[in-house]
């Protein structure tokens, strides 16, 4: 199967914990999980945060004064996705110590999401919709050689 164009830009903000979360996220890695979840050329933007980077833009664009572990900034979907997906380091190492798995894995599930939602999937719309979402991620992360998230 041929894999959709990417233009990827990964950042990463400066903090403390930035060097070991740097080395979970290789750029060939990162491209790969993404563009495994696309399914047209994208054009994405990874930027990595700390808390106060994360609560900040959780708080003005979905006015929830929080760090939550992935947001979505989608432009356009077709016939190019463009969009910014922002992880919140602290919250993505904490979630993936809760859940027993490695970081890379749960970062890898993340951008799979993020790159989802930037296509349209929405689990926020309704039961049928989360269940579908959820069933393409744990397909997407199957065929990159990831277990099931869930």
């Amino acid at each position: 199967m041929a894999m959709p164009e990417l233009t990827l830009s990964l950042q990463f903000a400066r903090f403390a914990e930035a060097a070991e979360h740097r080395s979970a996220l290789p750029r060939g890695q990162v491209a790969r999980w993404i563009r495994r979840a696309l399914d047209v050329p994208g054009e994405i933007t990874v930027r990595i945060v700390d808390a106060a980077e994360g609560q900040s833009l959780n708080r003005d664009y979905r006015q929830k004064d929080y760090a939550t572990n992935v947001l979505t900034f989608d432009y356009s979907q077709e016939p190019v996705c463009m969009a910014d997906l922002v992880l919140c380091a602290p919250v993505v190492a904490r979630e993936a110590k809760e859940q027993g798995k490695t970081l890379a894995a749960h970062y890898a599930h993340l951008l799979v999401h993020g790159t989802l939602h930037a296509q349209g999937w929405d689990h926020e719309t309704g039961e049928e919709d989360a269940e579908a979402m959820e069933a393409r991620e744990i397909e997407i992360l199957a065929a990159l050689g990831l277990p099931n998230p869930y």
